[in-house]
């Protein structure tokens, strides 16, 4: 297999503008092969960047990043649209414009910072808007903890269990154990974590090390907040004999969860694929989350919708996804899950593994989920954050290195991570000061019903960001 395959190779980018936009772009597009070519701002344009991508032989390829899109207010400049990375995401999404061009015969992709920004809190936009949406108030109180050595660190579980061992273990009141769990387990959603000012007290008056040996005794895992940016590719590609070319309808089927797997998938659809979707018989549980709009959540629609479903019992019917015909193949099951099952043996042009650390801890990693990716990868350093940056641009990244497999002949397999996607937006972050890594705390109701942000919205029982993309 060849490793590493650079589908742009003798490709050039010029990139001007923002400073973080061009990072981001140029990053993702070089490790595709794509040199880069210096680029020169005209006089009096005022947009945030501006590419143009040129190859041996092919017409040039341009992509514009506006600061407003279809927003209709006066947003100029960096500070006015930082709200949840959109400044690097909309590098992503330069990326991804420029890719797609290629794929489908476009000379020019178009998108903006305020669209990328509303992008990366599309699932909050939605369940600030469902019928039954209920307010979450940004309190004080969440993680990162600080230990009596003065360690920042966070924790992780998804079962209460080892929450509950893990505090009682430490000697905190039972009644603030309780009431700590619900805004923990939900703070992924929600972005927010008003935790009881006891747990964080009890912690204080242990060591790190202390902290460390009873959560692995209790089954929860912790990470301590790094300032080191790991210097990691956006993903791994690999290639292996197979058909050349692609075609004009791109198919894809997803075996995902959470975030990370099917924002991969949505935006792959919103760039015009079919897509469906895997799920477990009986449906995704996180359909039913609250707020709902109708019978399906407000959160799980914003990821989700317009996919098609097939219900399939992985342990005893993987033949039924092995069997759909697909360019594309992309999980974020846990490692050798997918080998397990054979899902990795189908003859999909690209085939993607998306998961929490890649290859970087080992075999054995802890569990890799938002918050404990963003204290490894130096973001909570800075400014930790409870939107999910990380599952948010790791899926950007993997998006963005498939439309690039699809380009390269023969069959390909890639593997990003949340850690590789959260180098590229940390090295940006520390590289670029200006870039606000916080979440918002705007109403975003109040967004959704400002008529400024009517065309870079659409209506499906709740507010929905639209395609981030023109092409012409």
């Amino acid at each position: 297999m060849d490793l590493n395959p650079a589908p742009l190779a003798g490709w050039t980018l010029a990139a001007e503008g923002c400073p973080v936009i061009r990072d981001v772009t140029r990053r993702l597009l070089g490790a595709l092969g794509c040199a880069e070519a210096t680029g020169r701002r005209t006089a009096g344009d005022r947009s945030a960047a501006r590419f143009a991508l040129g190859g041996p032989g092919r017409p040039v390829v341009r992509a514009d990043v506006d600061w407003a899109g279809p927003v209709v207010l006066p947003l100029v400049d960096e500070g006015t649209v930082q709200a949840a990375c959109g400044v690097a995401a909309a590098g992503a999404l330069a990326a991804q414009g420029l890719l797609a061009a290629l794929l489908w015969g476009h000379t020019q992709a178009t998108t903006s910072v305020a669209q990328a920004a509303l992008l990366t809190v599309g699932q909050h936009l939605a369940a600030a808007t469902a019928p039954d949406a209920v307010s979450e108030p940004g309190l004080p109180g969440g993680p990162p903890f600080v230990s009596a050595d003065g360690v920042r660190f966070e924790i992780e579980t998804l079962d209460a269990e080892p929450w509950s061992r893990f505090w009682s273990a430490l000697g905190a009141a039972p009644e603030a154990i309780r009431q700590g769990w619900p805004p923990f387990q939900h703070r992924f959603a929600t972005g927010t974590c008003p935790l009881p000012a006891d747990l964080h007290a009890v912690v204080a008056r242990y060591t790190y090390p202390d902290l460390r040996a009873a959560a692995t005794r209790a089954g929860v895992a912790t990470m301590d907040v790094r300032t080191t940016v790991p210097d990691l590719p956006p993903w791994t590609l690999h290639a292996e004999p197979g058909p050349s070319g692609h075609s004009s309808d791109l198919r894809v089927v997803e075996v995902t969860r959470r975030v990370q797997g099917p924002l991969i998938g949505h935006l792959l659809r919103l760039l015009g694929a079919d897509v469906t979707r895997i799920e477990p018989v009986g449906g995704d549980p996180l359909r039913g989350v609250p707020p709902m709009v109708g019978d399906c959540s407000a959160r799980f629609l914003a990821l989700n919708r317009g996919k098609q479903v097939v219900e399939a019992d992985l342990r005893t019917d993987a033949a039924t996804v092995r069997a759909l015909d697909a360019d594309v193949f992309v999980h974020n099951l846990a490692p050798g899950r997918a080998e397990a099952y054979n899902l990795d043996r189908a003859g999909n042009r690209v085939y993607a593994h998306a998961d929490g650390w890649g290859d970087t801890l080992g075999p054995n990693p802890p569990i890799g989920t938002d918050y404990l990716v963003q204290a490894y990868s130096g973001l909570s350093a800075r400014q930790p954050s409870l939107l999910t940056l990380t599952d948010v641009f790791g899926g950007l990244v993997a998006t963005t290195g498939i439309l690039g497999a699809l380009l390269a002949p023969g069959r390909h397999r890639l593997h990003s991570s949340l850690l590789s996607g959260a180098s590229v937006l940390a090295a940006a972050c520390q590289r670029h000061t200006t870039v606000d890594t916080a979440a918002p705390r705007t109403d975003l109701a109040t967004v959704a019903a400002d008529p400024a942000f009517a065309k870079a919205l659409e209506r499906d029982g709740c507010a929905l960001p639209a395609t981030p993309w023109e092409f012409a």
